[in-house]
């Protein structure tokens, strides 16, 4: 009887032991599906075809530029775009009607034209003396992106596969696969995704004023967040009394920190917005509503880390007569950073991944220019996310994963900082 129970209790722990195993292998196999998921939807934004084109520059520019006539070396969008047009007529060839142009200027961003007014514009501020001979050619070769329809194309040309896209006709893609013959179009980074804020054309669309955005709305958050959270939690643990005050007060705070974070977004809307008269979708808004929902998160980790502090040490510098307050400044709260400092970047790493709180105050519009101070409309990486991941252009949703890619590494750079910290404040406890 007595080996038959045990030989039990050894198949009920190998079986355990199974199950542990199958579970973590099963975790780490979605992981891996799911990185390699994101990873392949988000690789085509990092990249973008451009076409090379020789822009031939109008004679009263050239002489405009020569001359250094700044006021008059200027050209209208409209005057960009028939340049546009002759270099790629040039490269084609063909006819002259309004049906061929209309098919050429496709092939490019519809921004195509505004950036070459912002080059020849940059071109004739700078100073004659400064420019190098070949800028003052009657040609310039300049590359320019293709628009969505081309670079879905060419994506799909060079994977072998036969692409029926309704935005390109067969004279397009004709037109496409000659300049592609000639050696004119190059696959190279996209290094717009990170110095551009959003747009309406996909292959200029960025995430620049997000971040920019997610950064100011986080440092808001943590410099209100931590120190509050911080003093909070050493008050209720090391000196406030054990009444029934308290008590409430603790229950309030871990109720707090279960809350949706819907309900921190309507009491920002109904706080800031509309009694303080806050601006809105500013990431000065954002920051104070994450830090009203990260405080709670700042509290309980705060106070575990101090429960944490062996009592031996509190009785020691009370014995050699330090005060209280004295003790836990300089004894207390040193040994419990590392646990504060974890909890509390573990808070704003939460607060990076929150939407619903943001929408409610309004930064789920669009915005084009990066936020240059805490004041300016922004917006954030998973408020981007969610406006690219619900836009119709399918050329939008490798943008969506792209930000999520670089969400998750500014995550895992802030898990890794915590990490660092922690490290070191416990490397700096033991000396």
């Amino acid at each position: 009887m007595k080996e038959s129970r045990l030989r039990r209790r050894y198949r009920a722990e190998r079986r355990y032991r199974f199950y542990g195993k199958a579970a973590i292998a099963f975790a780490v196999c979605f992981l891996f599906f799911f990185f390699v998921a994101i990873v392949s939807r988000a690789l085509p934004a990092f990249s973008q075809h451009e076409v090379l084109l020789r822009v031939a520059l109008p004679d009263n520019l050239l002489k405009n530029l020569s001359t250094a006539e700044g006021e008059d070396a200027n050209i209208s969008e409209g005057a960009a775009r028939r340049m546009l047009d002759a270099a790629l007529a040039q490269e084609l060839g063909g006819g002259g009607s309004a049906h061929e142009r209309r098919a050429r200027r496709a092939l490019l961003t519809p921004l195509a034209a505004l950036d070459l007014k912002r080059r020849v514009e940059n071109l004739s501020a700078s100073s004659v003396s400064s420019l190098s001979p070949s800028l003052l050619l009657p040609s310039w070769s300049l590359s320019f992106a293709l628009s969505s329809s081309s670079e879905r194309f060419l994506r799909a040309q060079s994977g072998g596969e036969q692409v029926a896209d309704p935005a390109l006709s067969d004279m397009q893609r004709d037109m496409l696969t000659a300049l592609d013959a000639k050696g004119l179009v190059a696959k190279r980074f996209n290094l717009a995704f990170f110095t551009r804020s959003d747009s309406r054309v996909p292959s200029a669309a960025g995430i620049r004023g997000a971040l920019l955005g997610s950064l100011w709305a986080l440092l808001i958050a943590f410099l209100l967040a931590f120190p509050l959270g911080v003093l909070t939690a050493v008050h209720l643990e090391e000196f406030a009394p054990r009444n029934r005050l308290s008590a409430l007060i603790e229950v309030a705070i871990y109720n707090l920190a279960a809350v949706p974070s819907i309900v921190f977004g309507l009491l920002g809307l109904v706080v800031f917005l509309n009694w303080w008269q806050l601006p809105r979708s500013a990431p000065l808004t954002g920051g104070m509503v994450l830090a009203l929902m990260t405080l709670p998160i700042v509290v309980v980790t705060a106070r575990s880390a101090l429960k944490a502090v062996p009592e031996g040490i509190r009785n020691a510098g009370l014995a050699l007569g330090a005060s209280h307050s004295q003790t836990v400044l300089h004894h207390v709260l040193p040994q419990a950073m590392p646990g504060i400092l974890t909890g509390a970047i573990i808070g704003m790493a939460r607060a990076l991944g929150e939407t619903a709180p943001l929408l409610m105050i309004g930064m789920v519009a669009f915005i084009a220019q990066a936020p240059a101070t805490p004041l300016d409309p922004a917006t954030t990486l998973p408020v981007q996310i969610f406006l690219w991941a619900d836009h119709p252009d399918p050329a939008f949703s490798s943008r969506a994963a792209a930000a999520i890619l670089v969400m998750l590494c500014f995550l895992v750079a802030m898990n890794a900082a915590a990490v660092l910290l922690r490290q070191a404040f416990e490397r700096k406890r033991q000396r």
